[in-house]
C-alpha cells in the first residue's frame, strides 16, 4: 500500500504538519490508545507501519503465496480483535511476528494435511524438478526463498526469526514458546540443511 502524504504547508515561514503525519509521529502505544477510543484511522497507520516486515515473515514462510497474502491480512485482523487485550509487553512488532509465525504454521500444518491426500506414490521423478538452466535464472532472493521452503515449518521459523528478522536466539525462543537450546539446535541444523541445499548450485555456477 502506497500513501500518498499531503504536501506541508507553511504559515509565516514554519512548517505545518498535516494531520497524516501527525498521526505518523505518534508512537505506537499513542496510537493503540486511539483506536480503543474509536479511531480506525490510527489502526491504518499501524498496519502501513508493520505490514512490511509482517509481509516479508510470512513470505519467508510460505512463499510468494496467495496463502501469505492472506496470513498476512489475517495477522492484522487477528491483532485488531485482540488490541483491547493488548498489555504491551512485548512491541507490537514482536506481538505481530508472533501472531504471523504460529498463523503460518497453522497454514503449514493445513497444507500438509491437504497434500497428504493426493500423494502419489511414482513422485520418484518430482526431485529433479528444479533444472539447471531454471536455477541459473534465478536471483539470490528467490534462490534463499527457495531453500527456505526446503526447510520443516519448525527449522524455517526459526532461520526467519533469528537471521531474516534480526531477533535475538532468546526473543526467537520466547516468540515461539520453545526452550533456549531448542532454538539453537534447530539453527544449527538448519544451516546444515540450507548450506547442503545451496552450495551445489553455487558450485554448480562458479565453474
Amino acid at each position: 500500500m502506497i500513501i500518498e502524504l499531503e504536501k506541508i504547508t507553511e504559515t509565516k515561514g514554519i512548517p505545518l504538519l498535516t494531520a497524516s503525519e501527525l498521526m505518523s509521529a505518534k508512537t505506537d502505544a499513542e496510537l493503540i490508545q486511539q483506536v480503543r477510543s474509536g479511531h480506525l484511522d490510527a489502526y491504518r497507520h499501524l498496519v502501513e507501519r508493520y505490514q512490511g516486515r509482517v509481509a516479508t515473515t510470512v513470505k519467508a514462510m510460505l512463499g510468494e503465496t496467495n496463502e501469505a497474502e492472506d496470513v498476512g491480512q489475517e495477522t492484522f485482523i487477528r491483532f485488531y480483535k485482540s488490541i483491547h487485550s493488548f498489555r504491551g509487553d512485548s512491541s507490537v512488532s514482536t506481538y505481530l511476528h508472533r501472531i504471523a509465525v504460529n498463523l503460518s504454521l497453522n497454514e503449514l500444518k493445513r497444507r500438509k494435511r491437504f497434500l497428504s491426500r493426493f500423494e502419489r506414490q511414482d513422485d520418484h521423478h518430482t526431485a529433479a524438478s528444479t533444472s539447471r538452466d531454471k536455477l541459473e535464472e534465478l536471483e539470490n532472493k528467490q534462490l534463499i526463498q527457495q531453500a527456505l521452503q526446503n526447510l520443516k515449518p519448525d527449522f524455517r521459523a526459526v532461520v526467519v526469526l533469528r537471521y531474516i528478522e534480526g531477533y535475538s536466539t532468546k526473543e526467537t525462543a520466547e516468540l515461539l514458546n520453545i526452550p533456549l537450546g531448542t532454538v539453537l539446535s534447530r539453527l544449527s541444523r538448519a544451516q546444515n540443511k540450507l548450506r547442503d541445499f545451496l552450495l551445489p548450485i553455487v558450485n554448480d555456477e562458479t565453474r
